[in-house]
This record gives C-alpha cells, sequence and structure tokens, in this order.
C-alpha cells in the first residue's frame, strides 16, 4: 500500500442487503485526484490481500471524514477490516465478461469460455447489481439456445463446491414452481429416504413466489447448514432439505435469484441452468422434475411444458442425469396454505395423515414420489404408487421427516400470523377459476415470504358452490399495515377468485 492511495475505514453500520457499497466525502482528496465517480465500482484491499469490490457513494453531510472511506455492514463483514485500519483505493480491472453480455442483447450467442468468465465474475462479485439485470435481462430478451444453457450449467456447477456420496444411486425432485403452494418436496423426501433412497435435498427461497421449500422448511427445523453439516444429517438418515445457498453448491444462482426476485423474471434458460447446476453439484444422478402447467402457472400450455421439458432432458444427459418429466395441474394452488407457515401446516397434516389434510397436496406427492422411486430404482414400473402410499399410510414418511428435522437442528411448529381477515363472497355463486398469480401477490403485500407467518389460507376451488358471506380465503399478516396493503389490492382485483353468475 501506499500512503497516497489508501483512506481509515468507518463501519457505517448501513444494512444494503447483498450489495457492497463505499462512501466517500466529496471533499476526499484521493477522491479527486482519481476521479471516482459516484455510483462507480472501486476495488477495496486491506493489508492481507483481501479484495472487495463496492459501490460508490459520495456524501457531504460528514458521515465520513476527508481521509475516511465507510462501509455498508455487507462491505464491511466481506473485507474483514477493523475501524480506522488503512485499506487500498483503487479503480478495478476491466470487466472483460461483460462484453459477451452487450453482445447478447444485440443477439450473439455467447460462447462456453465466456459464460465461464460471466459465472466466475459474478461469483467473485465483480458484477454489480446493474451489470447483473443487464445478464439477466439479455438472457430473457434473446433466450438462451440449448448449448448456452449446458455452459452456464457447467459454469454454475464448477464455480463451487461439488457433493459425491456413497450411494451408486442418489435420488431428487425439483418443481419449476410458479405455482402457490405446491410443497409437495418434504413430503416426496421423506418418502424416498423412508423407502432406502439417498435424497441431499438442496432447495432454494423464493424467487417470485409468496414461498420457496427453502422458506417453509426454516419454520420447521434450520435449513442454513453448511456442507459437513449436511453430510452428516445424509449419511444418518439418507436424506435433507436445507437452502441451497448456505452450502455453496452453484454459489452463483442465489446472486441471480435475489436479482430476478427483484426484477420479477425467470427466464427459461436460466432456469433450467438453476435448477441442473444445484442437482448436479449435489451430486444427483436420478431427478423427477415437475412441471405444472396452467394460465397462470408459470408454464402456460402443455406445449410449453412439452418444450421445456425436452430442454431439461437434452441439457441434463449432457452431464448424464437420468431425468422424467411430470406434466401436474397449475390452474389453481395446492394445498390451502399459500406462505412458508401455512404450506408448512400443510405439509404436516399430510405427513401426520390428518382427517383435514389437503388431498391434492397428499395425492401430488404420491405421484411425484412413485416416479421418483421407479426412476431411481426402489420399485418396479408401476410400483412406485403402492410403495409410496404405504410409507405415507404407515407413518415410515412422518417418522423419518421428523428424523431428518432433529438432525437438522430440531423440529418445530411453524407459527400463526396475528392479524387474519377474510374475503367473502358477496352472493351465492361457483367458484370458476382462481388466479394464481394475482392471490401470490395478495400473500406478497400480506408480508410473505419474509414474514413467516404471513400469506393466503384458500378456502373455495373451482366448481365448488359457496354461499353469500361464505369466505373465499383469508389473509394472514403479522402486522396490520400489510394485512390493509394486502387488502387494498384485494378490493381493487374482486375477480382473483372468479365466480359464475348467482346461484
Amino acid at each position: 500500500m501506499t500512503a497516497a492511495s489508501t483512506l481509515k475505514v468507518r463501519r457505517t453500520g448501513i444494512d444494503t442487503q447483498h450489495e457492497t457499497v463505499a462512501y466517500m466525502s466529496a471533499d476526499c482528496p484521493l477522491c479527486r485526484s482519481e476521479g471516482f465517480a459516484g455510483h462507480a465500482r472501486i476495488a477495496l484491499g486491506n493489508a492481507r490481500g483481501k479484495v472487495i469490490l463496492a459501490t460508490l457513494h459520495h456524501v457531504t453531510n460528514g458521515l465520513v471524514a476527508p481521509d475516511e472511506i465507510g462501509l455498508s455492514e455487507s462491505a464491511w463483514g466481506r473485507l474483514a477490516v477493523s475501524p480506522g485500519e488503512a485499506v487500498e483505493v483503487s479503480h478495478p480491472p476491466p470487466l472483460r465478461s461483460f462484453g459477451a453480455v452487450r453482445g447478447k442483447m444485440y443477439g450473439r450467442r455467447i460462447e462456453d469460455l465466456a459464460m465461464a468468465g460471466i459465472v466466475g465474475d459474478v461469483v467473485a462479485g465483480r458484477y454489480d447489481d446493474i451489470a447483473l439485470s443487464a445478464f439477466l435481462t439479455a438472457c430473457t430478451a434473446q433466450p438462451l439456445d440449448t448449448r448456452e444453457i449446458v455452459a452456464l450449467t457447467r459454469a454454475m456447477v464448477e464455480a463451487g463446491d461439488q457433493l459425491r456420496w456413497a450411494a451408486a444411486t442418489v435420488a431428487d425432485k425439483h418443481s419449476v414452481g410458479g405455482l402457490p403452494g405446491n410443497r409437495t418436496t418434504p413430503i416426496v423426501v421423506a418418502i424416498a429416504a423412508a423407502c432406502g433412497l439417498t435424497v441431499p435435498k438442496t432447495s432454494s427461497r423464493a424467487i417470485t413466489s409468496p414461498a420457496g421449500t427453502a422458506d417453509t422448511m426454516e419454520t420447521l427445523t434450520r435449513v442454513d447448514l453448511d456442507l459437513a453439516a449436511m453430510r452428516r444429517v445424509v449419511e444418518r438418515e439418507g436424506g435433507c432439505i436445507v437452502w441451497g445457498g448456505a452450502v455453496r453448491l452453484s454459489p452463483a444462482d442465489d446472486t441471480l435469484i435475489r436479482v430476478e426476485r427483484a426484477l420479477d423474471l425467470d427466464s427459461e434458460g436460466q432456469l433450467i441452468a438453476s435448477v441442473l447446476s444445484k442437482k448436479i453439484a449435489a451430486g444427483s444422478t436420478h431427478v423427477v422434475l415437475d412441471l405444472p402447467v396452467g394460465p397462470t402457472a408459470k408454464v402456460r400450455s402443455a406445449e410449453a411444458a412439452a418444450t421445456l421439458g425436452r430442454t431439461l432432458g437434452e441439457v441434463a444427459a449432457a452431464f448424464g442425469l437420468a431425468t422424467r418429466i411430470v406434466v401436474t395441474d397449475g390452474t389453481q394452488p395446492v394445498g390451502r396454505g399459500i406462505g412458508p407457515a401455512l404450506e408448512a401446516h400443510d405439509v404436516l397434516a399430510v405427513l401426520q395423515g390428518a382427517p383435514d389434510a389437503p388431498a391434492d397436496l397428499r395425492q401430488r406427492s404420491l405421484a411425484l414420489a412413485a416416479a421418483l422411486l421407479e426412476l431411481a430404482g426402489a420399485a418396479p414400473a408401476g410400483g412406485g404408487a403402492a410403495l409410496a402410499e404405504r410409507s405415507l399410510a404407515e407413518g415410515a414418511a412422518w417418522r423419518k421427516f421428523q428424523a431428518i428435522c432433529e438432525a437438522q437442528g430440531g423440529l418445530r411448529r411453524p407459527p400463526r400470523a396475528g392479524f387474519r381477515r377474510p374475503v367473502m363472497a358477496t352472493a351465492a355463486s361457483r367458484v370458476a377459476s382462481v388466479d394464481n398469480r394475482r392471490l401470490a401477490r395478495v400473500a406478497k403485500l400480506a408480508g410473505a415470504p419474509a414474514d413467516k407467518a404471513a400469506g393466503v389460507e384458500l378456502h373455495a376451488r373451482p366448481g365448488q358452490a359457496v354461499a353469500a358471506g361464505e369466505p373465499l380465503f383469508t389473509v394472514h399478516a403479522e402486522n396490520p399495515g400489510e394485512l390493509d396493503y394486502a387488502l387494498a389490492y384485494v378490493q381493487a382485483n374482486p375477480d382473483i377468485v372468479a365466480r359464475e353468475a348467482s346461484l
């Protein structure tokens, strides 16, 4: 370091979530001499050789002195410095991989080495949110071809840790999403592990939905296990259900998902790479893929499902991964709960064999478990359904789920929201349809997935007759403000649960 290029660090206490941000006085001599413009990317290095990139903000209110540089909480944690320590401030090297992103915007394909460069830079933190948004938007506007998806998948796998297991067959199941309440994974994993399969399940948090599997499981047990802990759970119980972001399998994926969530984007190429990279990195050999299809689901038509399923199969085959595509009904939510804790209550009801357990969640879980048991060789062709049903009916799956949760840190009861308001039918009628996307929007406005108990409890289904004053669904929230936000949206969208003419 040279004195001319160093500043003393100050911890600002500003929470910028994942983004690393630095703050320099507008009167800082170094800022002026180096031409550090506001919102520029700068490199920060400590005396031990640790270097991070941060987005620069100029301040004029005395937050930092002219000889200081302030760090957000994210930047402070990543750089690992002490108050007043000298850090070197410089311009970062050119982001060469971004040239391929620009080319993609104009329709040029991204070659394998360029894709590896992009993913490597993403994992290293060299892409700020603007660059990440540009990459994701380019890949949505100019869809990735199969070769590009293979290259993206490979780069995402190679950028993180990779697991290997003693078992020759390692099973997994994944849904492409887009269907509220479709929380089959915990049930399928419990059935498969109870039937002797090895199922090291890593799951994502919500992207555009009110809950991901990791969000729901977090209301029941710990999901932020590291690789060593994950391995201990799987070796002990045959399966686990953990958050993929905690184990650094395909680490670029969680960075991209975070920005996708903000943009409300979920491009097909990124979706395929996201799903398969984590399966490959987790050491899976056999995967069942659930594709819900419906007019307000993520996959809108049988033709789109066929195209997506074909590409998933082609990319998976490039890595020697055996897959089975299961196309399911995506015309309405699954179960009653939409939101982390509400979906967890549905999962527990199915596993415990409760009389009022959602029948649709139970049947869908059994169908997917049967497909996985047959694909992975735990049951003969046509024999998976009976084996899965027996595991659930006799309590083996529930006992296995309890054991997995205990091994991950203990099983707990999911919370209930303190504020609830039913939305009533205004007249006697019959339910015609449910808008998945707008119902999910209600759950998110109520606070899900950040507020674990928030969401929507669905009471009425398509084809069901409802009387005037009978509840169609109930909004759950953890505070009255978010309950009011959600109800205002419901009032502006009275046909979220569409009904036929009055009976």
